[in-house]
C-alpha cells in the first residue's frame, strides 16, 4: 500500500462466482479497493458491472487478474500491492468428477498458491473459505462445532467434501509453518439473492422446487445460511484481532427439503400446486441415485442430521443471521426476477 490516502486492496480469488463477487461489493462499500482473480478474463466486464450495481459499491478501485488454481501464472501478480486476500475459488460440481483427484488437487493446489503469493507479497492476513463439509463427517455428533473435522476416510466423503478437508488442513499447515495470518470460513449450504444469472450450484434445489421439478421432497437437510452473511463473516474476519488462526462455521437451522418447500409454498400460493408436499421414500431416492449422478453424489446424505452450531460466529464476529425463511424467500425472489424460475 503507497501513498497517504491510499486504501486497504483486497484480493478476492473466484470473484465470478455467486459468493465472491457478493464480498467484493461489500469491501467496495467498506471503503476498500479490490482485485478479483478469475480464470478467463474474458467474463470481467460482466462481473465489474455486476459488483458495480449494488448498493454502495460504485466508489473504489476494481481491477482483474487472469489466475488459474492449477497453474503458477498470475498469484503473485494478484496479490502484489494486496493488504488483505480472500480466498474463496474452489472447485464444485454437483455431481462426481471421474476422478477425485480431479478436486481435490485443484482445491489444495489452488490454496496454497494463492498463500505461497500472499505470503511473499506480505498480504497482512488471509480469509479462506472453506465449507461445512470438512466439519460434519468425521467422528463428531451433531450440533457440529468447529472442533470438529471431517474424514476423508469416511464413505459418505465425496471427493468435494474431501477437497474442502485437505485444501482447509493444507491451508492451515502453511500458515502455521510460514506465520502467516489465517482465518477460515466454514458456511453451509449458502442461498440468497444473486446479482446475475449464472447461479451457483447450491440455488439449483431452490429453482427446480419453484419450477416444479420434483415429485416429491428427497429427505436431505442442509443448514443454511445467507450469502450476505457468509461476506460479511469474510470481511470481518479479515481484521478482527481475535480471528487470526480460527476457524468460523457461518451457518443458520438446518432445514429439510420439505421444510424450505413449505416456506416457498407460503410465499408464492399460486405456485403452490407444483410444489411437493410430502417425501420421496428413500428407497426410490436410492434407485435414483443408479441412474442420476448429482443424487448418487449426495445419497450417503439421505436422512442425515447435519445440525451445526454458529454460534462462534456470533460470539467472536459479531455476526448475526438472517433468518431463514427469508433468505429462501429472496433466493426465490431473485430466481423469478432474473427469469429463471
Amino acid at each position: 500500500m503507497s501513498g497517504i490516502n491510499a486504501k486497504p486492496k483486497v484480493l478476492v480469488t473466484g470473484v465470478t462466482g455467486f459468493l465472491g463477487s457478493r464480498i467484493a461489493a461489500l469491501l467496495l462499500d467498506r471503503g476498500y479497493d479490490v482485485r478479483g482473480s478469475l480464470r478467463s478474463m474474458a467474463r470481467a466486464d460482466e462481473i465489474a458491472r455486476a459488483i458495480r450495481s449494488q448498493h454502495g459499491a460504485k466508489d473504489g478501485d476494481l481491477d482483474f487478474v487472469e489466475a488459474d488454481l492449477m497453474h503458477d501464472a498470475g498469484w503473485h501478480e494478484a496479490a502484489a500491492g494486496c493488504t488483505y486476500a480472500i480466498h474463496v475459488a474452489s472447485p464444485f460440481s454437483s455431481a462426481l468428477p471421474k476422478h477425485e483427484d480431479d478436486m481435490i488437487v485443484p482445491a489444495r493446489e489452488g490454496a496454497l498458491r494463492l498463500l505461497k503469493a500472499a505470503k511473499d507479497a506480505g498480504v497482512r492476513r488471509v480469509v479462506l473459505t472453506s465449507s461445512t463439509a470438512a466439519i460434519t463427517y468425521g467422528t463428531g455428533t451433531p450440533p457440529y462445532d468447529e472442533e470438529d473435522w471431517s474424514d476423508v476416510a469416511n464413505p459418505l466423503c465425496t471427493p468435494y467434501y474431501k477437497s474442502k478437508t485437505l485444501a482447509e488442513r493444507a491451508a492451515w499447515d502453511f500458515a502455521r509453518a510460514n506465520g502467516l495470518e489465517l482465518a477460515v470460513i466454514n458456511p453451509g449450504l449458502i442461498l440468497g439473492p444473486m446479482m446475475e444469472r449464472d447461479y451457483s450450484p447450491s440455488i439449483e434445489a431452490v429453482r427446480k422446487l419453484l419450477n416444479g421439478a420434483y415429485p416429491g421432497t428427497p429427505r436431505f437437510a442442509f443448514p443454511i445460511v445467507d450469502v450476505r452473511d457468509v461476506a460479511e463473516a469474510h470481511v470481518r474476519a479479515m481484521t478482527e484481532p481475535a480471528a487470526v488462526g480460527e476457524r468460523f462455521i457461518v451457518g443458520g437451522p438446518s432445514l429439510w427439503f420439505r421444510e424450505i418447500a413449505a416456506i416457498l409454498r407460503q410465499a408464492y400460493p399460486e405456485r403452490a400446486r407444483k410444489i411437493p408436499k410430502r417425501d420421496l421414500p428413500d428407497w426410490l431416492m436410492r434407485f435414483v441415485s443408479l441412474f442420476d449422478p448429482v443424487v448418487r453424489a449426495v445419497i450417503g446424505d439421505l436422512g442425515r442430521d447435519v445440525r451445526v452450531s454458529g454460534n462462534k460466529a456470533r460470539s467472536v464476529l459479531k455476526l448475526e443471521y438472517r433468518p431463514v425463511d427469508q433468505t429462501i424467500r429472496d433466493t426465490a425472489a431473485s430466481l423469478i426476477e432474473l427469469g429463471l424460475a
